[in-house]
């Protein structure tokens, strides 16, 4: 390797003029090549692959070019990679490979805000762990017309699934999602989605939302008061929330419904039936429709496996033909509107998987499908201008989005 280098300096006083020149060549010894450090290892490979619908590890291991029978068992054997087992469609995997095959880490970031991490620590040893992410959240927003469901409408719209469920969630207490859609109805919705960086972790919450419905327009806004408690109100600060929510199945469909004389197809005859029944897949959740105490949770003749609430002012609600229980589900234990006490199934006198839903107030039976309920308090007068402070950036989104049809814009 040849080099050259040129000096020169002059002295302070120095006279410049006239002076003798002489040039010095001299060749220089370097030391002995070497390679960067980087480039002295084994080439890396960085792949990343965008799960899809159905993927499993090993079909993400596959597209990721991971040849690597150790490392794989590894990662199917390892407590910590479990959440490879609930992969996200849309949320990425990013592998860093040799150009053999040879896994060297692997990371994959969780829809629960966890970083998934397998790192090669030695030749024959992958670590995984796991840890707790900051996440930030940022507005969306959508719009769309129903043609035929909630969930096409928001398919058709690029929205997660878990949108449809918070919609009908949201206005249950106004509409009867089994009964009450139209084709041509139609919703906006702005909400949050959350991210680690520039990278997409899950969809969060609803944070408004308008639904037309047969000609009327419902609005519902998120408003979080000052002790951190959340829930959705009208413009005007009245509670959406009901004290009794209209189904205890997010979708179903009613199968049969309140009677004084209806055939039964187990026990083939003619008999009251003081309750209604939903049909839907075995493992459905079910929920509680309102806030209550544990009375009963076990099993009880025809109904089977059966959940019964005691809520305030004599109200009781039954949840019967479950296959199985909520976690933790036990007499005296206390239950939130909305929180899951079983399971759809087909357990005790059932000819098939269905709900069976009963209301009783003072110990009579009463229609759920009839029954009137209140709403729970709204925003006091005080609270007035700090909730329409609070709303006013969500109000101004909704504002932006309705009427616009994402999906037929696509």
């Amino acid at each position: 390797m040849l080099g050259v280098v040129a000096a020169f300096g002059i002295a302070p006083g120095s006279v410049t003029e006239n002076i003798d020149r002489k040039v010095v060549l001299e060749d220089i010894h370097l030391p002995a090549e070497s390679r960067p450090a980087e480039l002295s290892v084994e080439p890396k490979f960085y792949r990343e692959e965008r799960i899809q619908r159905g993927d499993t590890l090993g079909s993400i291991l596959t597209r990721l070019a991971i040849d690597d029978p150790e490392a794989v068992e590894q990662l199917r054997t390892s407590a910590e990679s479990r959440a490879f087992y609930q992969l996200r469609s849309g949320n990425t995997v990013k592998a860093v490979t040799t150009d053999d095959g040879t896994l060297l880490s692997l990371r994959y970031l969780t829809s629960d805000g966890q970083e998934l991490h397998a790192g090669r620590v030695a030749v024959d040893r992958i670590a995984v762990s796991l840890r707790p992410l900051t996440l930030q959240s940022r507005p969306e927003m959508s719009s769309a017309r129903i043609r035929s469901s909630l969930f096409q409408a928001t398919d058709d719209a690029g929205l997660d699934d878990e949108i449809a469920i918070q919609l009908a969630e949201i206005f249950s207490g106004e509409i009867d999602f089994h009964r009450d859609l139209q084709a041509g109805d139609r919703f906006s919705v702005v909400y949050e989605t959350l991210h680690h960086g520039n990278e997409f972790i899950r969809t969060g919450r609803v944070l408004a939302a308008e639904f037309e419905n047969g000609g009327r327009k419902l609005r519902a806004i998120l408003y979080t008061d000052a002790s951190g408690r959340s829930a959705y109100f009208t413009e005007d600060g009245k509670s959406l929330r009901k004290t009794f929510l209209r189904s205890p199945l997010e979708f179903s469909r009613i199968t049969s419904g309140y009677s004084s004389s209806r055939y039964h197809p187990v026990l083939e005859t003619w008999r009251a039936h003081h309750g209604v029944d939903y049909g839907a897949p075995q493992g459905t959740r079910v929920r509680a429709t309102a806030d209550g105490v544990v009375k009963l949770a076990g099993q009880m003749r025809g109904y089977g496996n059966v959940v019964i609430l005691r809520h305030p002012n004599g109200y009781e609600s039954l949840y019967g033909h479950l296959s199985a229980f909520g976690k933790g589900l036990r007499s005296g234990r206390r239950i939130s509107q909305s929180d899951v006490v079983g399971f759809v199934g087909m357990t005790g006198l059932a000819s098939g998987p269905h709900l069976h839903y009963e209301l009783r107030i003072g110990g009579v039976h009463q229609n759920p499908l009839k029954v009137a309920t209140p709403p729970a308090p709204g925003i006091s007068p005080e609270g007035r201008m700090t909730f329409t402070d609070a709303i006013r950036s969500s109000m101004n989104r909704l504002d932006l989005i309705r009427g616009i049809d994402i999906a037929s814009n696509q």
